[in-house]
């Protein structure tokens, strides 16, 4: 396994104010993720998982400390810079799927690489190399509404690799899906790991996910309470 480096957090935190009542979201934290990792943020709603996701994907900003993507403080960034950083390092795969409603499973996935002008034919190959790779290549023409959920989470997983990203980050993949259909995304996730080292990190509280990552990063109060299983 390469051990580079992708994520490292500094003593981060995430307070949010309402009214004079403060809440930290997550309080000073630490915590590395290296290439070709396949790790959880598991713990109870409100332990900081999501939150920890957004930082390390630029959706969010800590209120103390630092988020390194590749070796690179977002806070340095630009907000177009920032954006762009985004866009092309930080793949993201969401429980509601986010998929774009009138565009086809063909376009959704094809998206980010239109915004990065990457050429026509060259979109359309990975594209569909990457829709063959999750199973949704004879789904291609379909928009979500004629999509299972399952098939929308392939979709949305395609959407998330094909540019290449140094990082997935899935926030509960798993949640609006039965449990077959959970099986299939994570066997397709597993397989993406495996054979091509895309490096992932759930948030979760599924134990179907918890049971298939490799590491366990346990969360309580927005704080680490045990880091089980990196090798």
């Amino acid at each position: 396994m390469n051990e580079e480096q992708i994520v490292r957090l500094a003593g981060v935190s995430r307070v949010y104010r309402q009214g004079n009542v403060e809440v930290r979201a997550v309080d000073r934290l630490d915590l590395d993720i290296r290439a070709g990792e396949f790790s959880a943020l598991c713990g109870p709603s409100g332990s900081g998982k999501t939150t920890i996701l957004n930082m390390i994907g630029a959706l969010d900003a800590p209120t103390e400390g630092a988020v390194y993507l590749e070796g690179r403080n977002l806070a340095e960034l630009s907000r177009g810079a920032l954006s762009r950083f985004r866009r092309d390092r930080v793949g993201f795969v969401f429980q509601s799927y986010n998929l774009i409603p009138v565009l086809t499973a063909y376009e959704n996935a094809e998206f980010v690489l239109a915004l990065q002008n990457v050429p026509l034919a060259e979109r359309k190959e990975r594209v569909m190399a990457v829709l063959r790779e999750v199973g949704m290549a004879d789904y291609a023409d379909r928009r979500p509404d004629e999509l299972s959920g399952g098939q929308q989470q392939r979709v949305a997983i395609a959407r998330a690799v094909v540019s290449e990203p140094a990082i997935v980050l899935a926030d509960e993949p798993t949640a609006n899906v039965d449990s077959e259909a959970a099986a299939t995304i994570l066997d397709l996730m597993e397989q993406l790991n495996r054979d091509k080292g895309v490096t992932f990190l759930f948030s979760t509280h599924d134990q179907r996910v918890m049971d298939r990552a490799r590491r366990l990063i346990r969360l309580r109060d927005g704080r680490l309470a045990a880091d089980e299983g990196r090798k």
